[in-house]
């Protein structure tokens, strides 16, 4: 299965991730809210800023997934805080994630450039951070 993952431009997220500072993504919410239990080992995930330019420029392999159970706050915060070397979440991101009910944690490895391309949003009605798109080839433009 493949992704399209929006990451946080202002925290250079997809810099840390080709640097190899960051092995790790964070998805969380009140609910199980994609990519909870739809994200696995070998998925392939593009990476897109979400600063408006609009084209993939990064691709990792999933090398783990932890999809928590549901949480108290407490727990989430422990949660982050024993990852947080993988995540390298800045204050703010770290303000956003921590404290959700259920977490989603993705390791990922083999981070590489990929020729930039362009992606066709039209099926994706509520836009997301996190696209399941099946195959890339898809909604390539």
């Amino acid at each position: 299965m493949d992704n399209v993952v929006y990451l946080d431009a202002k925290a250079n997220e997809m810099e840390n991730l080709l640097n190899g500072k960051k092995t790790m993504i964070i998805r969380g919410a009140t609910g199980r809210k994609l990519p909870y239990g739809r994200v696995n080992v070998k998925d392939v995930l593009y990476f897109i800023n979400n600063n408006a330019e609009g084209e993939v420029k990064v691709k990792g392999i999933v090398s783990s997934v932890i999809n928590s159970e549901k949480m108290s706050r407490e727990q989430s915060i422990s949660l982050v805080k024993e990852h947080q070397d993988k995540l390298q979440l800045t204050n703010k991101q770290f303000q956003r994630w921590a404290g959700k009910r259920y977490i989603v944690l993705i390791g990922v490895s083999n981070v590489e450039e990929t020729t930039p391309f362009a992606i066709d949003k039209s099926d994706y009605g509520n836009m997301d951070d996190w696209l399941p798109v099946e195959k890339i080839d898809n909604i390539k433009i």
